[in-house]
């Protein structure tokens, strides 16, 4: 395998520039002022320009989407920021905000997912289940085909009960509380072990003893949580990501977004402005006023009685001008904030076969999945090393052609789990390239050859998210997806500080390019004013 040079970070040329300059925006008094341009800002602000308000959303950068906005790292090449499809997008605000016929197209991979586990033998997830299943029949004790089959069927009772499709849906109202939730499965103990206390591996292991296919399904419980399959509360993790609906009854149905996942930002934006928001780019917010507005990094005021912040309650309310109280003040310093993800971007000149399976070229393939490797993975990362990592790719180019190239390939990787800051004291430039070659080599294991057709390479780690996108901790989430942090237990749309709110994805449901969090925080102001 020939050494790939040097997997760099790269701090790229503007894609989706959008918006007014910020100049032509302090003329006037806002209804409210939405600080931040990412998928869930701009549903807020199209929310509530839809209901009549008059609303300007401020962005400290010259382009939208925020981690769902998009990149050029290379001439032609576009790379989504910090995200990769779409999943759990709910199929209510495609529908209010008509996302589909402002440009929004999704694609939907089939097979979704392939995992290798041995030569020749993998988990094949097709869109048609009962495919799934017969495929995995092949090489599975049928006990196992089973027990995954009544796990996905599991879940799916659980989420048919708090996510009906209709207006009871859980997400879709102000985070519940834990009384509410057993209400809602009868006070079913087993239900609510796996929502508030169970860890993956023991869910998991309930309906499968195969430990080949446990560990390749472990890294289903820590997606972009700093936590091992092992503890408490991650079966949670599982279930928040097998819930989207945006695609059928499936429980876990992802889609390519062409473009990349700025068409979903720039769908919603279309909509905020179709209903008359304004969006003012370049615009760097310094201060939060309460009750009067914001003042920007030049000194101007815009006025607004109310401000609604997308950006991570930490790094709001360092801009609120007022007093905390300290019981919300402990919330915001306790907050796990501390990201383990990264993301590896390649541009390649053919798309990798993984195990000699032709359609993992056209699926999303995980590697380095294990219940011991993830426990250790996650270990030494709160120690500030690099244990043996996973990683998620997303072969865009197989189903969009349109983010590069004529013969050039995008292949984007979920990387978990890496530390923030290093315990040597170095900075990431120091082990980006050690980052890079790890997954370079675990993706030769499987697809010899790989490195051959690197063409370009960027390896992006937590403090490099921060830093591109300005989440604290680099964290995709704006907070863990653990159970003391989810439902009524994350942040509030309404804070304590009157005239500020909050709509990222620290609140309710929580992270993921959902929109809901944008929802609801819109309607929480409007039943506010």
């Amino acid at each position: 395998m020939r050494k790939t040079p040097l997997c760099r970070v790269v701090y790229p040329g503007r894609m989706g520039d959008v918006g007014l300059s910020s100049e032509r925006v302090d003329d006037t008094t806002w209804d409210v002022i939405v600080v931040g341009a990412g998928h869930n800002g701009l549903t807020t602000a199209a929310y509530l320009a839809r209901a009549g308000k008059k609303v300007v959303v401020l962005e400290k950068r010259r382009r939208i989407g925020g981690s769902t906005g998009a990149e050029e790292p290379w001439p032609g090449i576009t790379i989504s920021t910090c995200s990769y499809m779409v999943g759990l997008l709910h199929p209510r605000i495609c529908e209010d905000l008509d996302l589909f016929r402002r440009g929004l197209h999704l694609t939907y991979p089939d097979p979704q997912l392939y995992v290798p586990i041995e030569p020749g033998i993998g988990i094949v997830d097709y869109l048609d289940e009962d495919r799934t299943w017969s495929e995995m029949s092949r090489w599975a004790a049928p006990s196992d085909v089973k027990g995954f089959a009544a796990l996905v069927k599991y879940l799916k009772g659980i989420r048919s009960k708090l996510r009906p499709k209709n207006d009871d849906d859980l997400w879709l109202h102000e985070a519940p509380t834990r009384d509410m939730i057993a209400d809602r499965v009868n006070d079913d103990p087993k239900v609510m072990h796996t929502l508030f206390e169970q860890s993956f591996e023991d869910l998991v292991s309930g309906f499968i003893s195969d430990q080949r296919i446990l560990d390749a399904i472990a890294a289903n419980g820590i997606i972009g949580t700093n936590a091992s399959p092992r503890d408490p509360g991650t079966a949670f993790v599982k279930f928040h990501h097998a819930s989207g609906g945006l695609a059928g009854p499936q429980m876990m149905t992802w889609a390519f977004p062409r473009g990349g996942t700025i068409g979903v930002a720039d769908a919603i934006r279309k909509a905020a402005v179709h209903y008359g928001a304004r969006i003012a780019t370049g615009a760097t917010v310094s201060t939060i006023l309460p009750g009067r507005g914001v003042e920007l990094k030049d000194g101007r005021q815009i006025k607004a009685p109310i401000v609604a912040s997308s950006a991570d309650p930490r790094r709001t309310f360092a801009m609120v001008n007022a007093l905390i109280p300290d019981e919300f003040g402990d919330k915001l310093a306790t907050w796990p904030m501390v990201g383990t993800v990264g993301k590896v971007n390649f541009a390649l000149n053919r798309l990798p076969v993984i195990n000699g399976f032709d359609g993992s070229a056209r699926a999303m393939v995980d590697i380095g999945s294990g219940m011991d490797r993830l426990h250790q993975s996650h270990r030494a990362t709160t120690r500030g090393q690099m244990g043996p990592i996973w990683a998620e790719l997303y072969p865009q180019t197989a189903y969009d052609p349109t983010v590069a190239p004529e013969g050039v390939h995008v292949v984007s990787c979920f990387v978990q789990h890496l530390p923030y800051s290093w315990a040597d004291g170095r900075s990431w430039d120091h082990h980006r390239d050690r980052v890079g070659q790890r997954v370079i080599s675990m993706i030769e294991e499987w697809s010899p050859g790989f490195s051959n057709t690197i063409l370009h390479c960027e390896v992006v780690g937590p403090a490099d998210i921060e830093a591109k996108t300005g989440l604290t901790g680099g964290h995709i989430f704006q907070g863990d997806h653990l159970p003391p942090y989810a439902w009524d237990q994350r942040m509030p749309y309404r804070t304590p500080v009157d005239g500020v709110y909050l709509c990222g994805a620290s609140t309710h449901p929580g992270g993921s390019i959902i929109a809901a969090c944008g929802r609801n925080a819109a309607v929480r102001i409007l039943a506010d004013s």
